[in-house]
Protein backbone atom coordinates (compact mmCIF):
# COMPACT_ATOMS: atom_id res chain seq x y z
CA UNK A 1 0.00 0.00 0.00
CA UNK A 2 1.32 3.28 -0.95
CA UNK A 3 1.84 4.57 2.66
CA UNK A 4 3.54 8.02 3.28
CA UNK A 5 5.39 8.78 6.51
CA UNK A 6 6.42 12.05 7.66
CA UNK A 7 9.49 14.28 6.97
CA UNK A 8 10.49 13.96 10.19
CA UNK A 9 11.04 10.19 9.74
CA UNK A 10 12.00 10.08 6.16
CA UNK A 11 13.84 13.31 6.34
CA UNK A 12 15.80 13.30 2.90
CA UNK A 13 18.05 16.03 4.08
CA UNK A 14 19.32 14.75 7.10
CA UNK A 15 21.73 12.05 7.06
CA UNK A 16 20.91 8.54 5.61
CA UNK A 17 21.04 5.53 8.06
CA UNK A 18 20.26 1.74 8.07
CA UNK A 19 19.17 1.22 11.57
CA UNK A 20 15.46 2.31 11.49
CA UNK A 21 14.21 -0.69 13.08
CA UNK A 22 10.80 0.78 12.25
CA UNK A 23 10.97 1.41 8.60
CA UNK A 24 12.62 -1.87 8.41
CA UNK A 25 9.68 -3.92 9.62
CA UNK A 26 7.29 -1.75 7.28
CA UNK A 27 9.57 -2.30 4.29
CA UNK A 28 9.61 -6.35 5.25
CA UNK A 29 5.81 -5.88 5.41
CA UNK A 30 5.63 -4.23 2.05
CA UNK A 31 8.10 -6.87 0.68
CA UNK A 32 6.23 -9.63 1.92
CA UNK A 33 3.13 -8.33 -0.02
CA UNK A 34 5.02 -8.05 -2.84
CA UNK A 35 6.37 -11.22 -2.57
CA UNK A 36 2.85 -13.02 -2.57
CA UNK A 37 1.88 -11.75 -5.54
CA UNK A 38 5.10 -12.80 -7.53
CA UNK A 39 4.72 -16.01 -6.31
CA UNK A 40 1.02 -16.42 -7.65
CA UNK A 41 2.06 -15.45 -10.96
CA UNK A 42 5.75 -16.86 -11.22
CA UNK A 43 5.44 -20.85 -9.75
CA UNK A 44 1.48 -20.99 -11.43
CA UNK A 45 3.61 -20.10 -14.97
CA UNK A 46 6.15 -22.56 -13.88
CA UNK A 47 4.32 -25.18 -12.58
CA UNK A 48 2.35 -25.21 -15.60
CA UNK A 49 5.10 -25.52 -18.26
CA UNK A 50 6.16 -28.57 -16.02
CA UNK A 51 3.20 -30.07 -15.78
CA UNK A 52 1.90 -29.69 -19.23
CA UNK A 53 4.46 -28.39 -21.66
CA UNK A 54 8.09 -30.14 -19.59
CA UNK A 55 9.58 -28.94 -23.13
CA UNK A 56 9.77 -25.34 -23.56
CA UNK A 57 12.88 -23.72 -23.41
CA UNK A 58 13.87 -22.44 -19.95
CA UNK A 59 14.75 -19.07 -21.25
CA UNK A 60 10.62 -18.93 -22.54
CA UNK A 61 9.09 -20.32 -19.12
CA UNK A 62 11.09 -18.03 -16.55
CA UNK A 63 10.41 -14.71 -18.86
CA UNK A 64 6.84 -15.68 -18.93
CA UNK A 65 6.97 -16.10 -15.14
CA UNK A 66 8.97 -12.85 -14.47
CA UNK A 67 6.27 -11.26 -16.75
CA UNK A 68 3.28 -13.10 -14.72
CA UNK A 69 4.63 -12.81 -11.46
CA UNK A 70 4.76 -9.21 -11.85
CA UNK A 71 1.15 -9.15 -13.16
CA UNK A 72 -0.30 -10.74 -10.54
CA UNK A 73 1.48 -8.53 -8.08
CA UNK A 74 -0.01 -5.74 -9.61
CA UNK A 75 -3.33 -7.04 -9.68
CA UNK A 76 -3.19 -8.61 -5.70
CA UNK A 77 -2.34 -4.86 -4.92
CA UNK A 78 -5.18 -3.65 -7.19
CA UNK A 79 -7.49 -5.77 -5.50
CA UNK A 80 -6.26 -4.84 -2.19
CA UNK A 81 -6.08 -1.14 -2.51
CA UNK A 82 -9.84 -1.09 -4.82
CA UNK A 83 -11.50 -1.25 -1.08
CA UNK A 84 -9.91 2.02 -0.27
CA UNK A 85 -9.72 4.08 -3.44
CA UNK A 86 -12.12 2.34 -6.17
CA UNK A 87 -10.95 0.29 -8.94
CA UNK A 88 -9.05 2.83 -11.48
CA UNK A 89 -7.14 4.91 -8.61
CA UNK A 90 -6.14 1.35 -7.02
CA UNK A 91 -4.79 0.18 -10.66
CA UNK A 92 -2.76 2.94 -11.23
CA UNK A 93 -0.99 3.18 -7.84
CA UNK A 94 -0.56 -0.77 -8.36
CA UNK A 95 0.87 0.17 -11.91
CA UNK A 96 2.86 2.99 -10.37
CA UNK A 97 4.36 1.09 -7.31
CA UNK A 98 8.47 0.08 -7.81
CA UNK A 99 9.13 -2.29 -11.00
CA UNK A 100 12.54 -1.91 -9.72
CA UNK A 101 11.54 -4.40 -6.29
CA UNK A 102 9.58 -6.30 -8.44
CA UNK A 103 11.80 -7.44 -11.56
CA UNK A 104 14.57 -7.91 -9.13
CA UNK A 105 12.61 -10.30 -6.71
CA UNK A 106 11.23 -11.93 -9.85
CA UNK A 107 14.73 -12.66 -11.62
CA UNK A 108 16.27 -13.68 -7.68
CA UNK A 109 13.64 -16.27 -7.51
CA UNK A 110 13.88 -17.68 -10.90
CA UNK A 111 17.83 -17.77 -11.14
CA UNK A 112 17.53 -18.98 -7.52
CA UNK A 113 15.44 -21.78 -9.35
CA UNK A 114 18.18 -22.20 -11.99
CA UNK A 115 21.14 -22.53 -9.84
CA UNK A 116 19.21 -25.19 -7.35
CA UNK A 117 17.30 -27.13 -10.53
CA UNK A 118 18.89 -26.26 -13.61
CA UNK A 119 15.80 -25.34 -15.03
CA UNK A 120 12.55 -23.86 -14.40
CA UNK A 121 10.93 -26.51 -12.68
CA UNK A 122 9.57 -26.55 -9.13
CA UNK A 123 11.00 -28.65 -6.63
CA UNK A 124 10.15 -28.79 -2.71
CA UNK A 125 13.17 -28.11 -1.67
CA UNK A 126 14.31 -25.55 -3.65
CA UNK A 127 11.22 -23.35 -3.26
CA UNK A 128 12.47 -22.04 0.26
CA UNK A 129 15.77 -20.60 -1.29
CA UNK A 130 14.03 -18.96 -3.88
CA UNK A 131 11.38 -17.16 -1.87
CA UNK A 132 14.50 -16.52 0.40
CA UNK A 133 15.79 -14.73 -2.61
CA UNK A 134 12.89 -13.52 -3.85
CA UNK A 135 12.69 -11.31 -0.31
CA UNK A 136 16.23 -10.56 0.56
CA UNK A 137 16.52 -9.06 -2.99
CA UNK A 138 14.32 -5.96 -2.98
CA UNK A 139 14.30 -5.40 0.82
CA UNK A 140 17.09 -2.69 1.30
CA UNK A 141 16.22 -1.08 -1.97
CA UNK A 142 12.26 -0.84 -0.63
CA UNK A 143 13.26 0.05 3.03
CA UNK A 144 15.42 3.01 0.90
CA UNK A 145 12.36 4.10 -0.56
CA UNK A 146 10.19 3.87 2.31
CA UNK A 147 12.90 5.94 4.55
CA UNK A 148 14.43 8.37 1.63
CA UNK A 149 11.26 9.21 -0.57
CA UNK A 150 8.68 8.07 2.52
CA UNK A 151 6.83 5.82 -0.08
CA UNK A 152 5.71 1.90 0.05
CA UNK A 153 6.66 -0.06 -2.49
CA UNK A 154 4.01 -2.41 -2.23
Amino acid sequence: MEKVFSKEKTSSNSHFNWRDTEIWRQSAWNTAWCLLGCVIGDFGTILWFQLYSPETSTLIVMSLAVINGILSSIALETAILSRQMGLLLGFKTAVGMSLVSMVSMEIAMNLTDFVLVGRAQLVWWAIPPMLIAGFITPWPYNYWRLKKLGKACH
